[in-house]
């Protein structure tokens, strides 16, 4: 659906995007992450068309962006971080205005409008001015202009940024139900949102792709069998002491007790230590019953930081 081939973006001397090369396929929900300058908003708008790139192309569904750029456009919603809102206007009217400046057949107009209202939840406000609604439903117009003319690929920037933890989970189940019929890249930096959301993530540092999987999968290759999740039947104490007193362990914390007479544990060993043998003969010896021990993923944020830490060492 969206292909980047080489794009490159030069400020001057410094390089915002280093050669960067990805696809976005139809129907996928990409998240799309990085630190502060790591270039995600610049790629972003060289996507969009709104910034050309200094070499490279980026074509949407073959068709490149700078040679079709009012084809290319009509078919990609983005909303950036800060909305383009008018405040003076009503939502109906900016909506309709939306209509008009990305050049939504009149045909099409109402139906698309009343569509992303309803979707969005926004159709009891339609007549109030947008300076009057609260963050929470600014966001959701921002994403409605977005929506206008039912493109195929929609961009989302930080869409979640200021709303409150009932309104992150609205948002998030909407961007859910948006990937069925849309291509999305979603920015943000709320990584447990992102990976309950996308189906893949690319990582860039410095404008250079870091990493590009599926959460599960960034999270198994990073993540060994040197940190354990075990639930023991016994005491808290004792069983800490047992865990502590396995070679190669460095480090045993209690995380409470889901099951009664039982004490879950987390064991993390020196890296690459594989210690599940000697953890299971130790509670063996001690008569702690074992009642269950897996090897922990990483969580989205400790992969990403696992990443730039690691970009920083070798650069």
């Amino acid at each position: 659906m969206i292909q980047v081939e080489n794009v490159t973006k030069k400020y001057g001397q410094r390089m915002a995007v280093d050669r960067l090369n990805f696809t976005v396929n139809r129907g996928e929900i990409l998240g799309f992450l990085g630190p502060n300058g790591a270039g995600k908003s610049t790629t972003m708008n060289i996507i969009t068309g709104y910034l050309s790139a200094t070499e490279g192309s980026v074509k949407l569904d073959g068709h490149d962006i700078l040679e079709e750029p009012q084809a290319v456009k009509k078919q990609i919603g983005y909303m950036p971080e800060l909305p383009p809102l008018y405040m003076d206007m009503t939502v109906r009217d900016y909506l309709s205005f939306v209509c008009d400046i990305k050049g939504v057949p009149r045909s099409r107009r109402k139906d698309s409008m009343e569509k992303s209202m309803e979707m969005l939840k926004i159709s009891d406000v339609r007549g109030r001015l947008i300076k009057n609604l609260s963050k929470g439903y600014k966001q959701r117009v921002g994403i409605a202009q977005a929506l206008m003319g039912t493109p195929p690929v929609l961009i989302l920037d930080e869409p979640t940024i200021g709303l409150d933890p009932q309104q992150i989970i609205e948002t998030r189940n909407l961007i859910r139900d948006l990937g069925r019929e849309h291509t999305i890249i979603l920015s943000s930096h709320i990584l447990p949102e992102v990976q309950a959301v996308c189906s893949r993530v690319l990582i860039i540092n410095r404008g250079k792709i870091v990493a590009s999987d599926t959460p599960q999968n960034l999270s198994r290759g990073m993540t060994a069998d040197n940190r354990l999740s075990i639930r023991v039947a016994g005491a808290e104490a004792e069983a800490l002491a047992v865990a502590r007193r396995v070679p190669q362990v460095v480090r045993a914390e209690s995380v409470g007790s889901r099951e009664h007479g039982t004490i879950d544990i987390m064991v993390e060993a020196r890296k690459d230590q594989d210690v599940r043998r000697d953890v299971f003969t130790a509670f063996a010896k001690a008569d702690l019953p074992l009642l269950q021990m897996k090897s922990m993923d990483l969580t989205l944020e400790e992969i990403f930081l696992n990443l730039i830490t690691e970009e920083r060492e070798v650069s």
